[in-house]
This record gives C-alpha cells, structure tokens and sequence, in this order.
C-alpha cells in the first residue's frame, strides 16, 4: 500500500528491521552509511535496493535533514554498486518512489536499481 511520506519514520518498517539485523537481506554492498541487498521479487535480472542508514522517509526527507557525508556516501554507493555490477556499459535504471502517487510502499528511503536486460519505456 503506498504510503505518505510526508509522515514521521516508522521504526518497524521493514528496512529499519534489516538495518537492525531482525530480518536477513542478501547484502550486495555496505559501509558506514549505505546497506545495499538484492530485492526479494526482482523485476529485472539484477533488481538491488539501496538505502541509507539514517532515519529518513523519503527522498525529500533525506536531502533536507542528511549530513552532506550522508548524501556523499549514499549517491556514491549507488555509482559504485552499478560498475561492480557491470551496468554502466549496457545501461541501467535508478528509480526512487516517493509518497503516495508515485507508489511508494516503504517508509525509509530506498533506490531501485535495475539492470540486466533492455528496460523499455520509463512509464508505462
């Protein structure tokens, strides 16, 4: 169900529980700000959901209350994760959802990044 994301973070969202170690993820990358796992119902052969540490709910949320080091680190996972993955040649696709109208479902700021295959249109 989409969410608000306008509204304050729930801390037993399902990413809070990964970061918090109380469900398992397949970790693709990590550091002292990014967690970076596979999806558990891909929509392309390489379908990786990365999402930063810290609290935030969304996209909004995020660049107006991360640290600069925060938004640094997050935005270079997301370069990194791509070339080890092999998806800057052939291309690849960034998509962040943010409330509601755009189908958000989880409220902690996450990047899908899609890969492995011809993509097609942005909006269907």
């Amino acid at each position: 169900m989409p969410i608000d994301a306008t509204l304050p973070y729930d801390e037993s969202n399902v990413f809070a529980r990964i970061l918090r170690g109380e469900l398992p993820c397949s970790k693709v990358y990590e550091d002292e700000h990014v967690l970076a796992f596979n999806d558990i119902r891909p929509l392309a052969p390489v379908h990786i959901l990365v999402i930063p540490k810290g609290a935030y709910v969304s996209w909004d949320d995020f660049s107006e209350r991360a640290q600069p080091e925060e938004i640094a680190a997050f935005v270079r996972a997301v370069g990194r994760i791509a070339r080890d993955q092999g998806l800057v040649a052939p291309g690849y696709r960034l998509l962040a959802n943010v409330g509601g109208h755009a189908g958000q479902e989880v409220p902690h700021l996450h990047v899908h990044i899609f890969g492995g295959r011809e993509l097609g249109p942005m909006l269907a």
